[in-house]
């Protein structure tokens, strides 16, 4: 396998790896958000201690635990990342009239006519 293969499996892998990230990130997002719908609206809650509340709610309490955790590991990071060093990238290529798509592959572009 060349390096040009290597190089292309490596970034399939990384565009992989951003997509499932983001769908852990949407399901645990979307477990919360149901779990505290169902602990807001519970009428239990308002009559019990928040703590035993939240005892009461374990598919909340467990949900928001996890997205508290995957955000203070960086997973919010790893998804925008690939997107931030594009955007950056064509900022840069922008003076030297050039650009870049999502991957990461050079796009040229037409040179100004002098007037």
């Amino acid at each position: 396998m060349n390096s040009l293969e290597q190089a292309e499996d490596l970034k399939a892998f990384e565009r992989r790896l951003t997509e499932i990230i983001s769908v852990v990130l949407i399901v645990v997002s979307v477990c919360t958000a149901t779990g505290a719908w169902t602990w807001i609206t519970d009428p239990e809650t308002q009559q019990v201690a928040f703590f035993v509340s939240l005892w009461n709610h374990t598919f909340f309490t467990v949900s928001c635990i996890v997205l508290i955790g995957l955000f203070l590991a960086g997973i919010h990071k790893r998804v925008v990342a690939p997107s931030i060093i594009a955007e950056r990238c064509r900022t840069v290529l922008a003076e030297y009239n050039m650009s870049c798509d999502d991957t990461g592959k050079l796009i040229l572009k037409p040179r100004p006519q002098p007037q």
